[in-house]
């Protein structure tokens, strides 16, 4: 069983890093191609669709991934099927009310938008709302069955759908609002793509539309605390794009555009950087969540220890590995990728969020697999009233890093909470001393990556620097990892073994 994991957790990794991968370098496209204010634009009506889209549907695949790994725990498949169709249910209910408000409602949005040249660009965006809702309904049906291989292939065509139709549409677009504009086209389009081919492969594989009536309860009330959760983060970050730019007008004496593209650079350039674990942790996530829930369920205590144990170190280690990369570095990445000064500045300059950020996503997954999101829920707005209150505070003071500090503020406070009802819940868990080697290993790494780059900085242009640095680098911080004994080389023997 422990081997499957591996090679699931593997399959999803290789997947997700190819698909963020795709949409990392259509990120910069899009920042060469509409530039700074488009793309702020561009992430500004993202920002806003995504709100409606969380509300909708972001805790029902992982919910109904949970009842059908229950009903799955019993044998019960047409609890199983019925899990599927209540999530459906309830995802229409909500998607197709909105989506017809909004159309009509379509003068008085200019509240949503610092500019209202977005109003039309995220109307296009809407039809996406219900048929992506329901392909997220679909995607939570394959975790639960753990098919993650065809779970894998249509996130990543999906991605693929979006980053080539994008690309040629916006190519040779001189208007930010026109590229802006296409870009968002095709994000509709591969939500169009990912629909269909999900619902084909669930009635294909057996998969069947019931009485959903049993399992409506449950599944509203194990999905809202994570619904409410992940909404309220799409709230935020919705906040953000309206109130950063706001407080850097008046703080700076920055016109509209100004703002709009300093944001652009902050948050649709820089945080696709640091968030680069975040494809790692959630193949983690997707393949791990079912299996600790069915042992939770099943009450199999030294099964769920060893997935959460497991889980934690795995997070922290990933973290271990991409901070000295991304702190030593960072100034020449954003540079190299968006010509961009102040984006390579922000990534080196806030690599450390990271670690918190790492282990906040996967203990909350974590948690949320053991029935407590109530709790995470709550430990979620302590960390967002932090992160609001450096915005509004700091703004006039650092600019745009306020938000970063707000970020890891947030991330901190979530993450410590985190720990420690974990440890509550699972006391014969070990991650103390792990958490202590990473640090150990983390600032090790960096003052080798820093003498490295200070040395051959003198003698070998900037893409050189990254090419030598770089493995350097990932080869310290994994030799040093590995002298701590916080990995082995076991799991990728089994990965190759022939049984």
């Amino acid at each position: 069983m422990k081997q499957n994991i591996y090679k699931s957790a593997a399959m999803v990794t290789v997947f997700s890093t190819i698909e963020k991968s795709l949409s990392f370098f259509y990120r910069i496209a899009l920042s060469r191609f509409i530039g700074a204010e488009g793309l702020g634009i561009y992430q500004i009506c993202l920002s806003v669709f995504a709100v409606f889209l969380t509300a909708a549907s972001s805790g029902i695949p992982v919910t109904v991934s949970r009842l059908m790994a229950k009903n799955g725990a019993t044998g019960n498949i047409k609890g199983s099927n019925a899990a599927v169709t209540a999530g459906v249910v309830a995802t229409l209910m909500f998607t197709i009310p909105i989506a017809i408000i909004l159309f009509i409602a379509r003068g008085a949005l200019g509240f949503l938008f610092t500019d209202d040249r977005c109003i039309d660009i995220f109307l296009l965006l809407v039809p996406g709302l219900i048929i992506t809702s329901v392909y997220a309904v679909m995607r939570g049906s394959f975790w639960g069955n753990k098919q993650f291989l065809p779970y894998s292939l249509i996130e990543l065509f999906e991605d693929a759908v979006m980053v080539i139709l994008g690309c040629v549409l916006v190519i040779g677009v001189t208007d930010p609002v026109s590229g802006a504009k296409r870009a968002a086209l095709a994000v509709l389009f591969s939500y169009v793509f990912s629909f269909v081919v999900s619902l084909f492969w669930y009635f294909k594989k057996g998969g069947r539309f019931t009485n959903p009536k049993r399992q409506l309860k449950p599944l509203f009330s194990a999905s809202l605390p994570i619904t409410a959760m992940r909404t309220s983060t799409s709230v935020i970050n919705s906040a953000v794009a309206v109130l950063l730019p706001l407080l850097l007008m008046n703080a700076y004496g920055l016109d509209n555009s100004q703002a709009i593209s300093l944001y652009g650079v902050a948050i649709g350039m820089s945080l696709p950087i640091l968030f680069t674990p975040s494809s790692l942790i959630g193949s983690i996530s997707v393949v791990v969540a079912p299996e600790l829930s069915e042992n939770f369920y099943k009450k199999k205590t030294s099964l769920v220890r060893y997935d959460v144990e497991k889980s934690v170190k795995a997070a922290i280690f990933i973290a271990a590995l991409l901070i000295p990369l991304l702190a030593v570095l960072g100034d020449e990445i954003g540079d190299f990728l968006y010509s961009n000064e102040l984006s390579g500045q922000i990534v080196q300059n806030c690599a450390f969020i990271l670690l918190p950020m790492c282990i906040t996503m996967i203990t909350t997954t974590v948690l949320n697999s053991m029935n407590c999101e109530k709790k995470t829920l709550i430990y979620f707005f302590f960390g967002a009233a932090f992160m609001l209150a450096s915005i509004v505070t700091l703004t006039r003071f650092v600019g745009v890093y306020s938000y970063m500090i707000g970020l890891a503020g947030s991330y901190v406070i979530t993450g410590a909470l985190n720990l420690r009802l974990l440890k509550k819940n699972c006391p014969d868990v070990k991650f103390f001393k792990y958490g202590v080697h990473a640090l150990i290993a983390i600032i090790s790494s960096c003052a080798f990556g820093i003498l490295l780059d200070g040395i051959i900085s003198n003698y070998v242009s900037e893409i050189w620097q990254m090419l030598i640095c770089a493995p350097a680098c990932l080869a310290f911080s994994a030799a040093f990892l590995y002298c701590l004994e916080m990995f082995t080389l076991h799991p990728f023997k089994k990965l190759i073994s022939k049984n």
